[in-house]
């Protein structure tokens, strides 16, 4: 959500941000809007004055026999009675109409994020580990996991596309991988948290989702929506709320199952499990003061990344062009993992900072060390620690071996009972 304050004061400024997402300019369209609430609004406050003075003073005029003046006073208190809800509904109505077009506009980008129209204009930021030189061909994760117990198609017989069941070490494998992710975040200071899985209009719409995102989620017979990532249930712990700074950073992460209904990704990866309707996956997520909200943004990159390096897995952090980067973000970095049967890096976890932009919509706020009225919105941040689907994909490609079987990773092996291969059922 955006300030109409600073859009009032700054709407070529606004306009030329949004221009670096490829958006239409709407600044005009939004100031001229809120002059006219704000003259309904000024109208209805004088109005409202008028009414209680005129009130008063037909007391006096009864009082001191001037019955001409009484009723002409009382007739205007008449016109006035009849006038504000008039003018209350207009006022609503223009806000609700401004609340709507500011809704439906993305987050504004940062200064050093590169303008381009699609992932094509990514940065590569940097490369970490170098992937597997195989001695045979390596394949992708669909072609040789079903007999380590992936199985795709008892999962269509029982959910459709884009689903899948994991049987035996291939389910040890997913626990495994949530488990250690847990693990490792928290030992990193972020406070585990089980949060809810269906959330509100109120919580959807705060960290973005709605209204723009609608037909991307799953929604509930009684109205509530099934979270495509914890992301929502963590960010809006704060939401309506006004925390001390001396309680910032305040660092949280959950494993969770995710909903997605993949609405916009039609006829792509529909093998496998890089893109499901159900998944799970450790997010990350921290609320910060604006000042030390850029730092926990390398912080959490480095969290995601301790992940990745501690299983040895090949990736690239790749800072998002504007018009790649997600409807809440002012700023995000991609992680990479490398797939060997792809023969190419793809998205494990986005980190993102959101700047104020939730907080808006969410009403968050901090008090500052030594004020006692003031409040300034908070900084929200979030990204995945990892998506576990896609981490157990990258861990059996690259570990995969010319007889089926896969070598896992040493930090894993613990968290295994001390299995160290995967092998064919």
């Amino acid at each position: 959500m955006h300030d109409i304050r600073m859009i009032r004061e700054n709407p070529a400024a606004f306009d030329a941000a949004l221009a670096r997402r490829g958006a239409a300019p709407v600044a005009g369209e939004l100031v001229s809007l809120d002059e006219k609430r704000r003259a309904v609004l000024t109208e209805a406050q004088a109005a409202q004055a008028r009414r209680n003075e005129a009130s008063k003073a037909i007391g006096a005029a009864k009082a001191q026999k001037r019955d001409d003046e009484a009723q002409a006073l009382m007739a205007e208190v008449a016109i006035l009675k009849e006038r504000l809800p008039a003018l209350e509904v207009e006022e609503k109505a223009l806000g609700e109409q401004l609340d709507a077009i500011l809704a439906a506009i993305p987050n504004l980008p940062a200064a050093d994020v590169p303008e381009g129209e699609d992932e094509t204009a990514n940065t590569e930021v940097m490369r970490w580990g170098t992937p597997r030189n195989f001695d045979f061909e390596p394949k992708e994760h669909a072609d040789f996991a079903p007999a380590l117990g992936l199985d795709f198609e008892a999962a269509a017989r029982i959910s459709g596309a884009r689903f899948a069941v994991l049987r035996g070490g291939m389910a040890r494998l997913n626990r495994a991988l949530g488990q250690f992710m847990l693990d490792h975040q928290g030992a990193r200071g972020y406070a585990e948290v089980v949060p809810p899985l269906l959330v509100r209009d109120d919580a959807a719409f705060g960290t973005g989702q709605l209204p723009k995102f609608r037909e991307d989620l799953f929604q509930t017979t009684d109205g509530r929506w099934l979270i495509p990532t914890a992301e929502v249930s963590l960010t809006n712990l704060v939401r309506e709320s006004i925390q001390d700074e001396a309680a910032l950073p305040i660092r949280m992460t959950a494993l969770t199952p995710c909903f997605r209904s993949e609405a916009g990704a039609a006829g792509r990866d529909t093998r496998g499990m890089i893109r499901q309707h159900q998944f799970d996956k450790v997010e990350l997520v921290t609320i910060a003061s604006p000042e030390e909200s850029e730092a926990e943004h390398e912080r959490m990159c480095a969290a995601a990344e301790s992940v990745l390096q501690a299983l040895e897995l090949p990736y690239r952090k790749m800072l998002l062009c504007t018009g790649d980067m997600g409807f809440s973000a002012t700023k995000t970095f991609d992680l990479e993992v490398w797939l060997p049967g792809q023969s190419c890096y793809r998205e494990i976890s986005s980190i993102s900072n959101c700047g104020d932009f939730q907080a808006r919509r969410m009403s968050a706020r901090f008090r500052p060390a030594g004020e006692t009225k003031g409040t300034r919105f908070v900084h929200t941040l979030n990204g995945s620690g990892l998506a576990v689907g896609r981490t157990l994909v990258a861990v059996l490609e690259n570990g995969q071996q010319a007889d089926g079987s896969v070598k896992l990773p040493a930090a894993l092996i613990p968290y295994m009972g001390g299995i160290d291969t995967l092998e064919p059922i």
